[in-house]
């Protein structure tokens, strides 16, 4: 009698909490420090948010074709559905493939858990985006965090972290880490230059998406589906 599948990691003993703990810290000490800076404002920060966002305004307006291929790449590519899309398939895959539905379901509340962060600190901050007089994109809502760098940077994280834990061949692996920084060092990209967001609302975005992946990973480890010692036969 063979025993049932269980959600757990087919490829060896799951990863200790001990780097998922410094990554949490790590990340969220960042991202409070950055967000209390933006905050009061702090006048080096700002200044410095400035002088980028008119430099590659100006690039923007300059390079119109290179504008428009980041306007696509930014509104379908990289979009925060998109990249919430790709994690549903993973999701899916899961339970299709290695009947991981706590796994599934962890990676669902982490995104959801993710949007409702993003949204509470706009409105809990309110940072008005950078206007122009010869805008080449528009945005609605508050300007910190930026939701497509967050999205962008949980979504990656949690890929990278499922493709880790259920996947043995090295090329897939590789292939997801490449997708997941592209995606977020490139949407980060195309906010600024595109005028939408400052710097700073982008580098935040990148911490709580890390921040959210960290947490992610420490909570299942503590409280997931644990591993039999050995298969019953």
């Amino acid at each position: 009698m063979h025993s049932s599948r269980v959600d757990a990691p087919p490829l060896g003993r799951r990863p200790g909490p001990g780097t998922a703990v410094r990554a949490s810290a790590a990340l969220g000490a960042c991202s409070l420090l950055l967000l209390v800076l933006v905050v009061l404002p702090w006048e080096p920060l700002i200044a410095l948010d400035g002088d980028i966002a008119r430099t590659t305004h100006r690039w923007a307006v300059e390079e119109s074709g290179v504008t428009q291929v980041f306007r696509v790449l930014t509104d379908w590519v990289w979009d925060p559905w998109t990249m919430r899309a790709l994690c549903a398939v993973a999701a899916v895959w899961l339970v299709w493939r290695h009947t991981a539905w706590w796994l599934a379901l962890w990676v669902a509340a982490t995104c959801l858990l993710g949007s409702a962060l993003q949204q509470v600190l706009k409105a809990a901050v309110g940072r008005e985006r950078p206007v122009w007089p010869d805008p080449v994109d528009s945005a609605h809502f508050a300007a910190f965090p930026s939701g497509h760098a967050m999205t962008a940077a949980l979504a990656g994280g949690l890929l990278v972290w499922i493709v880790r834990l259920h996947s043995s061949v090295r090329a897939l692996r590789a292939a997801v880490r490449v997708l997941a920084v592209v995606s977020a060092l490139g949407v980060g990209l195309t906010r600024v230059w595109l005028g939408v967001h400052w710097p700073t609302d982008v580098l935040g975005g990148w911490l709580l998406g890390g921040l959210m992946v960290a947490l992610a990973v420490l909570t299942y480890h503590r409280w997931g589906p644990s591993r039999p010692s050995a298969a019953q036969g």
